[in-house]
């Protein structure tokens, strides 16, 4: 076999996981109920992948990682602090839309990493949220911003952008960029006109 065939089964045991995982659990789904999904034999998966966990830990850590590039990406532009968040947020509602399986583990599954797997997905979750309250706060301090708790403000953010992962799917009356520009108004602007 292949390197690319082994590693495009490699991806699809990835992707097929991250499906079962929102769908059933991480606790729910067994490496049998994978391999069925996946069409092979339970043992031939592990010519791909070691283990349950591993799977876990690769679709966490492609999750976190992702973010904190993009947080990184975000950091480094040229822009009002306003924008930024605006650029960020957008990132996360895309990455959402097109990979939201895999964003479902890595906000609901993570808990069963383990031992020091465990403590580094949370020392990049911590990064991604201090990276993105730094950018609330550098916006309060330029004037951007109203002078809101800190806190409050990035978990209502992180909060009310959670739902799309779960809600969002091709055929809602509503397009990616409608979407992102809805959510943009609502957290940006309110409700209010």
């Amino acid at each position: 076999m292949s390197k690319r065939t082994n590693s495009a089964k490699r991806q699809l045991i990835l992707d097929e996981a991250a499906k079962l995982f929102k769908l059933k659990g991480f606790g729910g789904t067994s490496m049998r109920d994978l391999a069925a999904q996946v069409g092979m034999e339970a043992a031939s998966m592990y010519n791909h992948i070691r283990s349950k966990d591993e799977i876990l830990e690769l679709i966490c850590f492609h999750i976190s990682d992702t973010y904190i590039r993009q947080l990184t990406e975000v950091e480094q532009m040229a822009a009002t602090y306003v924008e930024k968040i605006r650029a960020l947020v957008g990132r996360h509602i895309q990455l959402m839309i097109e990979d939201g399986a895999a964003v479902s583990v890595g906000n609901n599954d993570w808990k069963y990493l383990t031992g020091d797997t465990l403590e580094a997905f949370k020392t990049a979750r911590k990064r991604y949220e201090k990276g993105f309250a730094a950018l609330i706060e550098q916006g309060i301090a330029a004037g951007e911003l109203h002078a809101v708790n800190v806190s409050v403000a990035l978990f209502t953010i992180l909060s009310a952008v959670r739902w799309v992962e779960l809600w969002y799917r091709p055929g809602r009356n509503v397009t990616p960029e409608e979407l992102e520009e809805n959510i943009m108004t609502i957290l940006l602007h309110g409700l209010a006109k």
